[in-house]
């Protein structure tokens, strides 16, 4: 039994994002074995969420991958994702604050998607401090050249002081003027 699971596993991650009706029926033949197997349940949920955009649905898949092995952490980056596309800010910020006490998870790719979190709350000084906090938890070169991607693109999204000043000095002109 066990082989044969990982066999349908297999062919669908093989087959994943580029054949779905094969990742489909592969996934649902392996939930068929198990229906708590995490890497098939976390895979069912990125295909609702970055396939059809049922994000929701998807949020269930994830959910139940974590309630049946907190160390499931495939589950992790999908299942935060979907929170971030769903817009569900609260929930994405609790679950990051739980992911970063287990043991074994990946605290640098966990303090990045916080500072996408900030960023999509366009609190942007506090998503800095995260991606700082990332790249002290990075032990890779690759993964460094994220953070700094990341770091470069939301400084390119905080206002320039001089700008600013020079709109609001413009502004107050104009109200004497009139």
């Amino acid at each position: 039994m066990g082989s044969d699971i990982n066999n349908y596993l297999f062919k669908a991650l093989e087959n994943y994002p580029y054949d779905l009706d094969e990742v489909m029926e592969a996934l649902n033949y392996a939930l068929s074995y198990d229906e708590k197997n995490t890497m098939a349940l976390t895979l069912m949920g990125r295909m609702y969420a970055e396939k059809l955009y049922k994000y929701e649905e998807a949020i269930k898949f994830f959910k139940d991958a974590l309630a049946e092995n907190i160390y499931a952490f495939e589950a992790y980056v999908p299942y935060i994702n979907t929170l971030l596309w769903n817009e569900d800010y609260k929930e994405v910020e609790e679950f990051i604050d739980f992911a970063l006490t287990i043991k074994g998870s990946d605290k640098a790719v966990l303090y990045l998607k916080k500072a996408v979190l900030f960023d999509q709350l366009k609190d942007y000084k506090k998503a800095l401090a995260f991606l700082k906090l990332a790249k002290q938890h990075t032990y890779n070169a690759e993964f460094m050249e994220s953070v700094k991607e990341e770091k470069d693109r939301i400084k390119g999204k905080m206002p320039k002081k001089k700008k600013v000043e020079a709109i609001k000095k413009d502004k107050k002109q104009k109200k004497k003027k009139k």
